[in-house]
């Protein structure tokens, strides 16, 4: 039988040593960070663990880049959201072409939608990773649904669901997106979050989200829990709440096995 998951749902989570404890301290290459990182950036260099793990080191390059692309076209950023930028008025008109745009070729793709309510009566909200084609989605009618979608349940308390599970490259969203989508948002959406789980996790995931909640949205840090099995969700919310693909369950049955969560075993 898997060992039993333990979160607790209501405190707060360090994600820093969520991700610290997902490989072996001291054995896997990222975990041997020099202490002066910064000094061989400045040297033009990467460092040890980048190189050392090739998986890492092509996820490290493409944040660096990101991150250089985000910094050179940072007056460009800035113009952009300003239109979108919830202190003015930006986020009214994004609440409006939400309202009165055709938006049928997102909402048909069923990556993202509401299911039920956890165990505290509030909405859930689920994202399907795989469904998610960054590449070959339109990005601009992508952010009017989920504002179409989110806005009349984020003026109370909300969880999202994101399942990871069986997905590629093509289903990452850059860091740049996800940023300005944060940004794009009002103030209610990050205020009224309680929870953001993220279901079958990788490493590519564990990275993303260190680096996104430690430079980018650190007040959300402490809502965003990694859980490696779909059962595990159970003690936040009953199972005829929770509709996902097939796909997803048979995913979990294989990596995980068959009831390998004990009702009871978590306190919430």
């Amino acid at each position: 039988m898997a060992a039993v998951y333990q979160p607790n749902v209501e405190d707060s989570t360090d994600l820093a040593s969520q991700f610290q404890s997902s490989v072996s301290i001291g054995e896997h290459s990222f975990s041997q960070m020099e202490e002066d990182i910064d000094k061989q950036r400045l040297l033009g260099g990467q460092p040890s663990y980048a190189t050392a793990d090739p998986e890492i080191a092509s996820m490290t390059s493409d944040l660096q880049h990101k991150q250089r692309c985000s910094s050179g076209s940072q007056p460009v950023m800035e113009n952009a959201l300003q239109h979108t930028t919830p202190t003015g008025d930006g986020y009214e008109r994004l609440l409006r072409r939400a309202k009165n745009e055709d938006l049928s070729e997102v909402s048909g793709i069923g990556c993202l939608y509401q299911c039920g309510v956890d165990k505290f009566g509030r909405p859930v909200i689920i994202f399907i990773g795989k469904w998610f084609k960054f590449n070959e989605i339109n990005l601009d009618k992508a952010l009017l649904y989920l504002i179409y979608l989110l806005d009349p349940l984020v003026k109370g308390d909300y969880v999202v669901l994101y399942f990871h599970t069986i997905t590629g490259t093509e289903n990452h969203p850059s860091l740049s997106w996800i940023r300005q989508i944060y940004e794009a948002l009002e103030y209610k959406y990050k205020k009224n979050l309680k929870a953001f789980y993220i279901v079958h996790p990788t490493l590519w995931t564990k990275i993303m989200t260190w680096w996104f909640t430690t430079f980018m949205a650190p007040q959300i840090k402490h809502k965003v829990h990694s859980v490696p099995g779909v059962e595990y969700l159970y003690d936040i919310i009953d199972p005829d709440q929770l509709e996902i693909p097939a796909y997803i369950t048979e995913h979990d049955m294989t990596i995980n096995g068959i009831r390998y969560y004990r009702p009871g075993a978590i306190s919430s």
